[in-house]
């Protein structure tokens, strides 16, 4: 039998529904493998709440009660609340908070919402992150950056690059992830993973601490696609009574269309993704991945996405100003740091504030409260959201053109830790051909198709239409089934 933190989570439910290993058996093994913490991938791990889940997960199997994914470890990204793991969001001022209740995302993989029956999976414990999700390489954490297993002296992506870092490491089978820029399909792309955005809405939002509402959007992070169909496939569904950006659209089988054909699908390549700015070893990865496709019965369409370089304008107006509003929650009253020396509720304010968020959180929070400013409102956040609206405009009419879009997820592959630190822009600048599917809310995912430079993982990108999320998946099954490079792993895994 391949050994257990080999196993993709298609592999390891297929064993535990079998019984060939127990769900507390395989949650030890990937317990013992975080001991340690490789790569500063988890903030937070409880192995005698992880133990007690994979005990209730045996016992659901043997009396007959299985979840679809029962017994199947996952860490989940720390900005998910949850009862039984602490909750930091990668932040100082959130230290030590223990949420009451769990995110709709968590109980949906785990034990289920109500009185609907969850996934069955069991948690491992709580992934590093940028704090509040801000960033693009896991070094705005409060408790330290991650590494990428594949050189440990390079980034692993961000925000998500806590759960990148564990799945290629083989410390998780799967972990979760949020994307409100790239966040989910930039650190798949640098660690070698596949992972997926769905169509803004489909996953709810409740329990996820949020950064910019209008953005965020939870997805699943796990070695192949066949992977992230069934992750997604327990992950979504209507949440209506709780989370208002909810879509009103039933829960989808994801895996029901993995084996279709891709005879005659129109593959759109817009030119505005294969400019100068790529990298030329990105470029020969992803040509050779199109190839694939093309050889798989699929058709390349040239399109174009006119407005791709005002994406990173556009978006450092609307998130930051979404996320001076949401953060403004963190004042040291109801939870969380509050500053010990103060002289009155603004002084205790300031502190708290000065104390518990980074630089790049502050940066981000007083860009926003200045786009929202008397007197600038309409020069910078009403125009932002005029060019989001023909940034999304622009895509339908690529679609009516083509099926699916191909391109780069990053144009280059992962950089050195530390490259960026005095030069935040540039962190902005590699957001550039991911922005454009998260302002216009569409799904998009990164599928690992080869290696560039310094044998680092590069990831393709591929963008649906609205609800066209079991098409991307489709796509990126079949390449799998004719690829292995989702089946490369690090040195010394």
């Amino acid at each position: 039998m391949t050994q257990l933190h080999n196993m993709t989570v298609a592999q390891l439910a297929q064993t535990l529904k079998t019984k060939q290993a127990s769900a507390v058996e395989v949650a030890t093994a990937f317990l013992a493998r975080a001991g340690g913490n490789p790569h500063n991938a988890f903030l937070d791990i409880n192995s005698e709440v992880t133990l007690s889940q994979a005990q209730a997960s045996d016992a659901r199997i043997a009396a007959g009660t299985a979840g679809a994914l029962e017994g199947v470890p996952i860490a989940h990204k720390d900005v998910f609340v949850t009862r039984d793991f602490a909750t930091t969001a990668g932040s100082k001022i959130l230290s030590g908070y223990r949420s009451p209740f769990d995110a709709t995302v968590v109980q949906k993989l785990g034990t289920g919402v109500n009185a609907q029956g969850g996934a069955g999976m069991v948690s491992l414990g709580k992934v590093n992150c940028d704090e509040f999700a801000m960033g693009s390489a896991n070094e705005n954490s409060a408790y330290g950056a991650v590494t990428n297993p594949w050189d440990t002296s390079r980034v692993p992506g961000g925000s998500s690059g806590g759960s990148a870092a564990a799945v290629a490491a083989r410390l998780a089978p799967a972990a979760t992830g949020t994307d409100t820029g790239g966040s989910i399909r930039q650190p798949a792309s640098f660690c070698g993973i596949t992972g997926i955005k769905p169509t803004y809405g489909r996953a709810s939002r409740y329990g996820m601490i949020a950064y910019a509402s209008s953005l965020d959007q939870a997805g699943p992070m796990a070695r192949t696609a066949e992977d992230c169909a069934l992750l997604l496939s327990a992950m979504c569904g209507a949440d209506l009574d709780r989370d208002s950006t909810s879509l009103d659209v039933p829960a989808e089988n994801f895996s029901a269309k993995l084996g279709d054909s891709l005879a005659g699908l129109r593959i759109g390549i817009p030119k505005e993704f294969f400019g100068e700015g790529l990298a030329a070893d990105v470029r020969t990865a992803i040509d050779a991945a199109l190839k694939t496709l093309e050889g798989q019965g699929a058709k390349l369409v040239p399109i174009t996405l006119p407005r791709t370089e005002l994406a990173i304008p556009v978006y450092y107006i609307i998130a930051p100003a979404e996320a001076s509003s949401n953060l403004s929650r963190f004042d040291g009253v109801k939870f969380g740091h509050r500053a010990k020396d103060y002289t009155d509720l603004v002084s205790m304010y300031k502190k708290t504030r000065a104390e518990g968020f980074g630089e790049e959180v502050k940066r981000r929070i007083m860009t926003g409260a200045y786009v929202l400013s008397h007197g600038y409102y309409d020069a910078y956040y009403l125009q932002a959201q005029k060019i989001r609206r023909m940034i999304a405009d622009d895509f339908q009419r690529a679609f009516a053109e083509c099926d699916l879009i191909a391109g780069p997820v990053a144009p280059t592959v992962a950089w050195k830790l530390g490259n960026n630190a005095s030069d935040p822009l540039a962190d902005y600048l590699a957001d550039i051909f991911t922005l454009p599917a998260s302002l216009a809310g569409l799904p998009g995912m990164s599928v690992p198709v080869g290696f560039g430079e310094g044998h680092m993982p590069v990831g393709m990108q591929l963008i649906g239409n609205y609800l066209h999320d079991a098409r991307l998946l489709n796509v990126a099954h079949q390449y799998q089934l004719a690829t292995d490079h989702h089946l490369q792993q690090p040195e010394g895994i």
